[in-house]
């Protein structure tokens, strides 16, 4: 029987074909391969591989003679950029023999060089063999290129991630209206669910392409023929390209095992995203704790706790950070389940209850206490290890979840969590009693410059809010909409003046800020109050078209519970929903969860049912389920599907796939500051 663990193993049976080649070389790597080999053993693999060495992927990287073997492993094509820095490693090297990884397929390779013939063989894998053995300076030296999908990272049992595609994100207006720019006026699209995946600029096509043949792969290696469904316009683009590509068709004719795979917009339901209101200690490490260098998902702990370094500014420079994927470890392994798929109390109890645990096997010192948990007795515990390298050893693990979860009960940056939380819960509230400008103007009093304690909104926040009460505008049903309308541009003027102006008054220029005003480094002195202007201007184009997002749906429109005298207003997260239609005892047909199915069946299909009664696959055939999200799941959404099917359908098995794990202020990033067309494809 097919298991969920069989695709959680799958990103490791890829990297042991890596691993098969890199005995005595020095291996290239970049930040994307890297972090999915993070959570698959990480550089300790390689090395007991044999590998000699682990360099970045850089023109400014190379190896001395006595090096003669190089594995590059990269996930991008083999064009432009990478086809460069390649050529430079080499050529400052003396290479006799040089293995190529590429994690994507060669067909997406055929389609970037526009060959839309099928060929046989791997043409292009083939003449770049020649380009290596020429760079190497001897044709009779050795060249493999290679396509192996090394995009998957088992982030926990529940839960794959694709590092590799962390900027992909569903589209929005303004992305319509660059689309519409090229196309002649009588075949521009009404909406974004009219957009097909030919009318998307080439980088956007081969990003897709190369997700659906990563998805492919999967299927292939695990005997598995899926029926795909879609929620929302860039899902519907996915789901189309896995549901359409060459292997599949031949795939879903033979594989052995049935799931089911849905496709979800991120844009469906922002709220979940940027709220606060997840009572998760996952959530809140990965918004505290700084990221870990050119990682998008893992963050940095401070080990200073387990050594004897006196705390000073160098000392940070002097030891290594640690994280939170903890692959080895088996006990680590199952407490960062707990601490990713609980509530917070329930995660920080069974991170104390594991440090007891690790202290009792080793014979220290431990002194028990009940009741609450706090950073410090965290702390003191952790200390008891330093005295043996053995039990350091033995326990790095769960030491450094541990020191994590302390490290940010203790952070200066926690109160403004519960300050948005609150911010949140009045607005909630206040949807329901007034109408769309009435709530925003809520947000003009906590614009005003001047200076801030550590609990008050800075302009990250207040861009969170935005985000917030955007994705539920919606919700709200004016009587006059003309009237609204005119009321929210006046309002919206003045909360662009605001926040510019908050903006330019910022001592120092949070990442965000710095993006989203494009500027190149921290200084403020150096933002105008134009550029701030047109930054802000453009950001509050994409919050209008935020809220309209969910208005091509039939059913699922509202993620938003009115107040009803005895109940407070509540969020409805959209997964929940989905879920819920999906298990529903009476399985009804969800009209916006759409079947993507295979062609011509289907229009037969449907075409029968005209005269006789045909059913429709439903996602709850199966007894495997994966939830895809395109542009990011949180903590507190992983919690919910756990408890969803525990509740309503134990037996099935529910796998989340997505392209990262969010933090809130992930979103603002991905909405303002990304080029959601134009991703960085290598070339």
């Amino acid at each position: 029987m097919l298991t969920a663990e069989n695709f959680t193993h799958f990103p490791l049976q890829m990297w042991d074909k890596v691993l098969s080649k890199v005995k005595k070389a020095v291996v290239f790597m970049d930040d994307r391969c890297a972090e999915s080999l993070h959570w698959c053993g990480g550089a300790a693999a390689l090395f007991e591989a044999g590998a000699r060495n682990l360099k970045q992927f850089s023109s400014f990287e190379a190896c001395g003679e006595n090096e003669p073997k190089a594995v590059f492993v990269v996930s991008t094509l083999l064009k432009g950029r990478t086809i460069d820095i390649m050529k430079d490693i080499i050529s400052l090297s003396h290479f006799k023999y040089c293995v190529v990884f590429t994690s994507v397929a060669h067909s997406v390779h055929l389609l970037a060089n526009s060959v839309t013939a099928e060929l046989e063989g791997s043409p292009v894998f083939e003449q770049f063999e020649e380009k290596l053995c020429e760079w190497m300076g001897d044709m009779n030296y050795t060249a493999e290129v290679l396509h192996v999908p090394v995009v998957f990272a088992p982030v926990s049992q529940q839960l794959l991630l694709t590092p590799a595609f962390a900027h992909l994100f569903p589209l929005l207006s303004p992305d319509l209206e660059s689309i519409n720019a090229k196309r002649p006026e009588k075949k521009r699209f009404g909406s974004l669910v009219d957009v097909d995946t030919h009318s998307l600029p080439p980088e956007l096509q081969i990003e897709v392409k190369s997700l659906a043949s990563a998805l492919n792969c999967m299927f292939e290696a695990t005997g598995t023929r899926e029926e795909s469904f879609a929620v929302g316009p860039m899902s519907r683009i996915i789901a189309g390209e896995l549901a359409n590509h060459p292997q599949a068709k031949n795939r879903r004719k033979t594989a052995p095992h049935k799931a089911s795979v849905i496709f979800v917009d991120r844009t469906m339901d922002l709220t979940g995203a940027v709220g606060h209101h997840g009572d998760n200690l996952v959530e809140k490490i990965l918004t505290v704790l700084k990221p870990l260098p050119c990682h998008v998902t893992d963050v940095q702990v401070d080990m200073l706790e387990l050594t004897s370094l006196q705390r000073c500014p160098d000392a940070q420079t002097t030891l290594a950070p640690g994280c939170l994927a903890q692959t080895p470890s088996s006990t680590a392994r199952s407490l960062w389940e707990t601490m990713l798929t609980s509530k917070q109390k329930e995660g920080v109890m069974e991170v104390r209850r594991q440090l007891v645990e690790a202290a009792s096997k080793e014979n220290l010192p431990i002194k028990m206490s009940m009741g609450r948990v706090t950073p410090e007795q965290l702390c003191s515990y952790v200390q008891l290890f330093r005295s043996s390298w053995g039990a350091l050893e033995s326990h790095c693990g769960v030491l450094q979840l541990a020191l994590a979860t302390a490290q940010t009960l203790r952070h200066t940056g926690l109160p403004r969590w519960d300050a948005c939380l609150a911010f949140e819960r009045l607005l909630l509230q206040a949807l329901g009693d007034s109408d769309f400008p009435a709530v925003l103007s809520q947000l003009l009093p906590l614009m005003k410059p001047g200076s801030r304690s550590q609990e008050e909104c800075g302009p990250d926040e207040l861009i969170l809010l935005l985000v917030y009460l955007y994705s539920l505008a919606e919700e709200t049903r004016p009587a006059d909409q003309d009237e609204e309308d005119e009321e929210l541009q006046r309002l919206e003027g003045e909360l662009i003046g605001a926040l510019t102006l908050l903006i330019t008054q910022e001592t120092e220029l949070s990442p965000l800020l710095q993006k989203l005003t494009g500027e190149s480094c921290a200084s403020p002195e150096e933002l105008t109050m134009e550029r701030a202007h047109t930054a802000v201007e453009g950001m509050f184009e994409t919050l209008r078209g935020l809220s309209h997002a969910r208005e091509h749906l039939k059913q699922l429109r509202s993620v938003y519970t009115a107040s009803d005298g005895v109940h407070q207003a509540t969020y409805r997260p959209f997964l929940r929903q989905i879920l819920e239609e999906v298990f529903h005892p009476d399985r009804p047909e969800c009209p916006d969860i759409e079947h993507m199915s295979g062609g011509l069946t289907d229009l037969l299909k449907t075409g029968f049912s005209m005269f006789m009664k045909v059913s429709r696959p439903h996602p709850s055939d199966n007894p495997l389920l994966f939830l895809f999200l395109v542009g990011g799941v949180t903590p507190s959404e992983l919690r919910l599907i756990k408890e969803i099917v525990s509740n309503q359908k134990p037996g099935t098995q529910v796998l989340v796939l997505s392209t990262r794990l969010l933090r809130p202020s992930d979103i603002p990033e991905l909405l303002f500051t990304t080029q959601r067309l134009m991703p960085d494809i290598g070339v």
